[in-house]
């Protein structure tokens, strides 16, 4: 078993095909075909199932395998960073995953601060609910995650708190409170976004004393948005979400307020290669206890 062959598994189980693993290693089909069952008869099992129809799929071994082939590549990166370290040099690739609304707006500013402070370090970015980028850390598949609590396992490190907001149409009664009280939420057809929201919206309506019925739970803020710019619902929603409102929707303050917050996680900041700790460094420098802009 060499770095090769566990490189070119990792390929395969991540991009779902031997032609496009072997592409971008530069490795012919039958190449690719004799390394996999090469290492599939060095360790004695089957990683990989083929099916014309299906495609390929992972093993429930080759599912545990992949995690643990992710721990040997990320630390052959760590002992490359380390001797690029020991050169003067920082270097080393990222792999960085975030729920949209957040991957929208921390991820530009701090592979911008990255790029021009770090130009050899590379970053590879994926956008996915907030419950994938937890998914995708346990598996190894990102370095460094964006997450909402419930935190689990992660070490995590406080990065944002954004406050949540009553969101209404213009013509709205509501619309004329400067502050909305949560009661009068329960008045209205309100909706809620999943990703994230729903903790500490359940929170906030124990603390008021109300009771949550939402008639619509939405899992992307534009479509909010949309729906309530249409009159359709009242809807609660967080300061990240709200940075570009359409025509005829407004924003007023919540009674009691409410926040969410915002984590960098990772698996084990100890284990995390020096690029992982400059990112987090980086993020935590620019964006720790600041207001949205």
């Amino acid at each position: 078993m060499n770095n090769t062959q566990i490189t070119l598994f990792v390929k395969i189980a991540e991009s779902g095909s031997f032609t496009k693993a072997g592409l971008e290693l530069n490795m012919t089909q039958p190449a690719v075909s004799r390394a996999i069952s090469t290492l599939e008869d060095e360790l004695d099992v089957k990683l990989l199932l083929r099916d014309r129809r299906s495609g390929l799929a992972l093993t429930d071994v080759g599912k545990r395998v992949l995690v643990l082939f992710r721990e040997i590549l990320a630390g052959f990166d760590k002992v490359n960073q380390e001797i690029a370290l020991e050169k003067g040099l920082e270097k080393g690739r990222i792999r960085i995953g975030a729920f949209p609304v957040a991957a929208a707006y921390f991820f530009p500013k701090i592979i911008r601060s990255i790029a021009s402070q770090y130009p050899g370090v590379e970053i590879e970015m994926y956008e996915g609910s907030v419950t994938e980028v937890k998914d995708w850390l346990d598996s190894r598949f990102i370095d460094v995650g964006l997450i909402l609590p419930p935190i689990g396992e992660f070490e995590t490190f406080p990065l944002f708190r954004e406050q949540l907001y009553g969101v209404v149409q213009e013509d709205n009664p509501l619309g004329k409170h400067k502050i909305i009280s949560v009661n009068d939420l329960q008045q209205e057809p309100l909706l809620i976004c999943r990703a994230g929201y729903e903790p500490p919206i359940e929170d906030l309506f124990r603390r008021s004393g109300s009771t949550l019925n939402p008639k619509y739970v939405v899992n992307n803020f534009s479509t909010a948005l949309n729906m309530i710019q249409e009159g359709l619902a009242v809807g609660i929603m967080s300061d990240l979400a709200l940075m570009s409102l359409p025509p005829g929707v407004v924003v007023r303050e919540l009674s009691p307020d409410a926040y969410r917050d915002i984590h960098i996680a990772v698996q084990s900041l100890e284990g995390s290669s020096i690029a992982v700790k400059l990112f987090i460094e980086t993020a935590l420098q620019l964006f720790t206890n600041k207001e949205t802009e």
